[in-house]
């Protein structure tokens, strides 16, 4: 069983390796009890958010975790995976300066991914 930063971990590198853009992970356990992590990531069109969205689906199916929920908005500008311990918000550039997660989660740790994440 791995733990909830584990998989946060891996879904991260899934995402990366589909070539998402702008990967955050914050931990916001200490304020929310919504979930322990929530990754943040763009997609550089529609039809790249549903990759990366699909992708984090089939990586984490694999790691035995069950989804709780999937949820898109407005044409696939913006999807939501819900595991519990941790929520995947893959956003369109637009939709990710609208909604502006980083700036509502201001309290959450910043996550140091820079081991997962290869930069370009």
């Amino acid at each position: 069983m791995l733990t909830a930063k584990e998989v946060a971990y891996q879904v991260t590198k899934a995402l990366d390796d589909k070539k998402g853009m702008d990967i955050k992970l914050l931990k916001i356990d200490k304020v929310s009890s919504l979930a322990d992590y929530f990754l943040i990531c763009t997609g550089t069109s529609n039809t790249h958010v549903k990759t990366l969205c699909d992708y984090a689906e089939y990586t984490l199916d694999q790691l035995g975790e069950p989804l709780l929920g999937r949820e898109g908005h407005r044409g696939n500008s913006w999807e939501l995976l819900d595991y519990g311990s941790i929520v995947v918000h893959v956003f369109t550039q637009e939709a990710r300066e609208f909604y502006s997660l980083e700036r509502l989660w201001a309290d959450a740790e910043q996550v140091d991914i820079r081991d997962i994440v290869v930069e370009e």
